[in-house]
């Protein structure tokens, strides 16, 4: 299975041991699941791990961060991309992830923003927009 990662959901992973997101990034890590990357989402990842203020909240180092993407990367699902979407999302910014899913064939998009990727713009689109909560539930009814 294929999923895309908005940066909110490697964010949430890297703060708590104990939640859907950093289960989910364990399972793209031990490849239990596919994590789907373009270049444009790991630079969008690097950009925003590596700020100073997230870097505190983390306690990490700008090499703390660099060996988590580098592990990403590694276990990815990677691809390029060679056009670009316009889904008309609240959030310019997010479209790198929408790329990367249609892209990719991911299954899910999966981002702790719902309100950012209106279910109703990316309806007939091939993916499903979920939160951690939702797809780690049914990640754990179907595979466990």
């Amino acid at each position: 299975m294929i999923v895309t990662l908005d940066t909110n959901v490697i964010l949430a992973a890297l703060l708590s041991r104990n939640g859907a997101s950093n289960r989910i990034l364990k399972l793209g890590i031990q490849e239990q699941l596919n994590i789907a990357v373009t270049t444009s989402v790991l630079l969008e990842y690097d950009d925003a791990l590596k700020r100073a203020e997230i870097l505190k909240k983390l306690n990490r180092t700008v090499l703390d961060i660099e060996d988590i993407l580098d592990l990403i990367t590694l276990t990815a699902n990677k691809h390029s991309i060679y056009y670009r979407m316009r889904p008309n999302l609240f959030d310019d910014n997010d479209d790198l992830f929408v790329e990367c899913a249609f892209t990719i064939n991911s299954e899910y998009l999966i981002t702790s923003n719902l309100k950012d990727f209106k279910r109703s713009e990316l309806i007939s689109y091939p993916f499903k927009v979920v939160t951690p909560g939702e797809f780690y539930s049914f990640w754990r009814a179907t595979y466990e």
